[in-house]
């Protein structure tokens, strides 16, 4: 899943897309880097970024989503509200990822289930601004897995089919580097849910801690992609579904070579579960499986 943030305030990219032209090259760049879909955002949820009004959110990326659906491109929709995911799936998108995992907006669990798309269901413990009040664990792989377990069981209550659903640990998210660390490492117990899992490390905060080390200055947003790189190894060697990166190609890369080592060896309880896309499905959309049901007795 390539990133296409049509915002100017994003962590990594904010302002290089944030008009239709350049959004919508950089959108179709990305697919053709060998992203199976494209990830369009409105609005940034960066660390203690500010919210914009709904009618912005919908300027920045109705025009994004409509040219690259008209192109071919298998957009999904990166936004927490209702209004904004409808006038995007009519707009041709055909996944919605929620980084609220619909708690920021009670609408999105009906939109989502009317249409029938694949809603990406992210660890969320609040906005952006106050998110790291509640950046607080005993055993922060338990805690998240437990968590996403109860937005399924409220997304399936709304009426959401299981096998559209798809869930992401949250990296970066109300979590400190030592939790994000922790997550990727216990990324098998998520997988162990039975449902597909998303997972988005791209260029963030923990990588650069990581790489500095203890007294080392911390590098650029844009110098992280080789560590981008290994966080896409390490999901992909746990039986990820997929991961949202910034650099396609060096993910894109690593994917294929872990895919050509399963020939060789028997496959662990991780990747025996993994969920990926079977020849001839739609790109960005998860495929039905008998084991979505698992994750109720995980």
């Amino acid at each position: 899943m390539g990133i296409l943030n049509a915002t100017p305030d994003s962590f990594s990219d904010g302002g290089r897309y944030d008009s239709t032209g350049a959004a919508v090259a950089h959108g179709l760049a990305l697919a053709a880097a060998g992203a199976d879909s494209v990830d369009v955002g409105g609005e940034s949820t960066r660390p203690g970024a500010r919210r914009v009004p709904v009618e912005e959110e919908l300027r920045r990326i109705v025009p994004v989503v409509t040219e690259l659906a008209r192109a071919g491109v298998a957009v999904s929709i990166d936004t927490t509200r209702a209004r904004v995911a409808a006038a995007a799936l009519e707009a041709g998108a055909v996944l919605v990822n929620d980084v609220s995992g619909g708690l920021a907006d009670p609408g999105m669990a009906r939109v989502v289930a009317d249409a029938g798309v694949p809603w990406v269901l992210m660890h969320w413990r609040g906005h952006s601004r106050d998110m790291y009040a509640a950046a607080s664990y005993r055993d922060v792989v338990g805690e998240v897995r437990r968590e996403l377990c109860a937005r399924v069981d409220a997304a399936m209550a709304a009426g959401v089919a299981a096998d559209r659903l798809v869930v992401d640990p949250g990296l970066g998210f109300a979590k400190h580097p030592e939790h994000d660390l922790a997550l990727l490492a216990g990324l098998a117990d998520i997988v162990s849910l039975g449902l597909p899992v998303l997972v988005g490390a791209s260029r963030k905060r923990f990588l650069g801690t990581v790489l500095a080390g203890a007294h080392g200055p911390v590098p650029a947003t844009g110098d992280r992609d080789s560590a981008t790189t290994a966080t896409t190894v390490l999901a992909a060697c746990a039986g990820a579904w997929g991961v949202r990166v910034h650099d396609v190609t060096g993910s894109a890369d690593a994917v294929r070579v872990v895919a050509a080592t399963r020939r060789y060896r028997a496959p662990g309880p991780a990747e025996s579960s993994a969920h990926a896309a079977p020849e001839g499905t739609a790109a960005g959309i998860p495929p039905a499986t008998e084991d979505t049901e698992r994750w109720r007795s995980a």
